[in-house]
C-alpha cells in the first residue's frame, strides 16, 4: 500500500472464477499455518471471492485482500505480470493445489539471495510445450526443439514449475516476465503448442515462455528434483506415503533422473513394467524418501487426491473458521 513499509517475507495466492478455487485457496494458507504462524498471507482475487472471505469470517487469515483486474485473471495474464503484484519485500507466489509437509525457513534461506527464481531443471525434456503423445516423434525427427533455441539464440531450455515463483527484485522480475510475454507473442515461430489443446485445459501455459525467458537472461532456477531438500514434489498415489490429512509424507524419490521421469506415467503396471525393463542402467534402482517442503497435486489424473483432502479440510474450517 502507498506509504506503507512493506513487510519482509510473505506468500502471495490468486483466486477467481468457480468457487472451489476460493476453497482451494484456504485449505492452502490452512496447510502453511501448520508450520508457519508468523509470514503473512497477501491475496489478490475478484470482488465476488473478497466478499465471500469476509462473509464466512476467513478475512482475517489474510494480511491484505487486493483487487485482482479482470484482465490479469488467467495464469499468463497474472504470472507474466507478477512486477505489478508484489506485496511484500519478498514474495513467493504459489499454486493453490499445494499442501505444505516442512517448516519453511531453511526455504526463505536458500532463497534469500536471488532477485528471482522459481523452481525448475536445466534442461527440459522433450515434451515440455510439446504434445503429450506419440506426436511427439514428429518433432524429435524434425529437430523442432532444436531448430526454436538456434532461432531465438538460446543454448539451452529450462524446465520450469511456475507453481512455486519467488520475486524480490520489482526490476529483474519485470524484465523476466516482459522476456516471457514477448516469447509468447512469437508462439507461432516455436515448436511449442498452446495448452488449450489439451484435455481439460482453458487457460494457456506460461511455463515455456517462462523456461525461455530464464535461459536468456542468465538466470538460476532452483533445483526442482534437489534430494531432501526438493522444495516441491509431484504427488504420485503409487509413489506417495501419507497419512489422511497429509501431515505425515513421504515420496519415493529415484536418484536415476531418467527413472524419476517415468512417474508421470498413469497405471501402475506400466511404471513398474518400463521400470523392470530399464533395470540394467546403473543406479535404476536406487531411491531414498524424502519429504518436500511441498506436495504438488499439479497432474491433472492425481487432482482427486487433493479434492478429497480439500472437501474434508474445508468442511471441518466452515464449522471452526480458525487457521
Amino acid at each position: 500500500m502507498p506509504g506503507l513499509k512493506k513487510q519482509p517475507e510473505g506468500y502471495v495466492f490468486t483466486s477467481y472464477g468457480k468457487p472451489k478455487y476460493l476453497r482451494d485457496v484456504l485449505v492452502a494458507v490452512d496447510a502453511i499455518r501448520r508450520y508457519d504462524q508468523k509470514r503473512p498471507v497477501a491475496l489478490y482475487c475478484s470482488h465476488e471471492h473478497a466478499t465471500e472471505i469476509r462473509k464466512l469470517g476467513f478475512g482475517h487469515w489474510f494480511a491484505q485482500i487486493l483487487d485482482l483486474p479482470v484482465e490479469n485473471r488467467s495464469i499468463v495474464g497474472f504470472k507474466h505480470q507478477l512486477y505489478r503484484f508484489m506485496p511484500f519485500e519478498r514474495n513467493l507466489y504459489l499454486d493453490s493445489d499445494m499442501i505444505w509437509c516442512r517448516n519453511p525457513d531453511p526455504l526463505w534461506h536458500i532463497m534469500q539471495p536471488f532477485g528471482f527464481t522459481l523452481t525448475g531443471s536445466e534442461s527440459a525434456d522433450v515434451f515440455f510445450g510439446a504434445p503429450k503423445s506419440f506426436g511427439i516423434a514428429t518433432d524429435i525427427l524434425l529437430r523442432r526443439r532444436q531448430r526454436t533455441l538456434r532461432r531465438f539464440g538460446l543454448t539451452h531450455l529450462y524446465r520450469v514449475q511456475s507453481g512455486f515463483i519467488f520475486a524480490a527484485d520489482p526490476e529483474l522480475t519485470r524484465r523476466v516476465c516482459e522476456q516471457a510475454s514477448a516469447f509468447l507473442a512469437r508462439m507461432d515461430e516455436t515448436h511449442f503448442i498452446s495448452r488449450t489443446n489439451e484435455r481439460n485445459r482453458t487457460l494457456e501455459s506460461c511455463e515455456w515462455s517462462l523456461g525461455m525467458a530464464m535461459s536468456r537472461l542468465g538466470l538460476y532456477v532452483m533445483p526442482w528434483f534437489n534430494g531432501y531438500e526438493s522444495a516441491q514434489l509431484d504427488y504420485i498415489r503409487y509413489l506417495t506415503h501419507h497419512n489422511e490429512d497429509f501431515t505425515e509424507v513421504a515420496c519415493k524419490y529415484y536418484c536415476n533422473p531418467f527413472i524419476y521421469s517415468l512417474r508421470g506415467i498413469q497405471r501402475p503396471w506400466m511404471h513398474e513394467l518400463l521400470r523392470s525393463l530399464f533395470w540394467i542402467l546403473p543406479r535404476s534402482g536406487d531411491h531414498i524418501w524424502v519429504r518436500p517442503y511441498v506436495l504438488h497435486f499439479g497432474w491433472g489424473h492425481e487432482k482427486q487426491a487433493f479434492s478429497i483432502y480439500a472437501e474434508k479440510r474445508w468442511a471441518q474450517l466452515i464449522g471452526q473458521p480458525e487457521p
